[in-house]
């Protein structure tokens, strides 16, 4: 959210209620100021194996504002250093969502077995905005500013 005041637009603080569901949980929090991602950190301890994958709790739950959803992403330093990433890469969280945020995660790593352990950060969360639709069924949809068309996956080279 910004408001509009020039070139020197000072971004203004959503407020987003959690509750601790677990006295040991940690609050979201970004690991540099203006980075997008709040960190999801663990209150569990799972060892998860080769290919083996885990639904890992953070215990906390959030009151995301209606209008806007939660993606829960992959942290890169956990993927690139040992292959462990959320199975379901983004997970959504709905506005209407008051449950425990949890994270599937999956270890890619074909030979070493990944120890998750409490308070470690296993995932980001962003908010972001989620804009109401209404799908409006037509005969033939309008070609794209971008000339692609109907060119899908592969369409643009290698």
């Amino acid at each position: 959210m910004l408001r509009s005041i020039g070139a020197n637009a000072l971004p203004t603080v959503m407020r987003v209620p959690f509750k601790r569901l677990r006295p040991e949980a940690w609050t979201p929090a970004r690991a540099h100021a203006g980075d997008a991602g709040y960190d999801l950190r663990s209150v569990d301890e799972v060892r998860l194996t080769p290919g083996g994958r885990a639904l890992i709790r953070t215990g906390i739950s959030v009151a995301i504002p209606k209008g806007y959803a939660g993606l829960v992403l992959p942290r890169s330093g956990l993927a690139t250093r040992h292959g462990v990433a959320p199975v379901n890469t983004p997970g959504l969280i709905d506005s209407g969502y008051r449950g425990e945020i949890m994270v599937p995660l999956i270890n890619h790593d074909r030979e070493q077995t990944f120890r998750v352990e409490r308070g470690m950060r296993i995932a980001q969360l962003v908010l972001v905005r989620a804009q109401e639709v209404s799908f409006a069924e037509v005969e033939m949809l309008e070609a794209g500013t971008d000339g692609r068309g109907e060119g899908g996956f592969g369409s643009s080279g290698s």
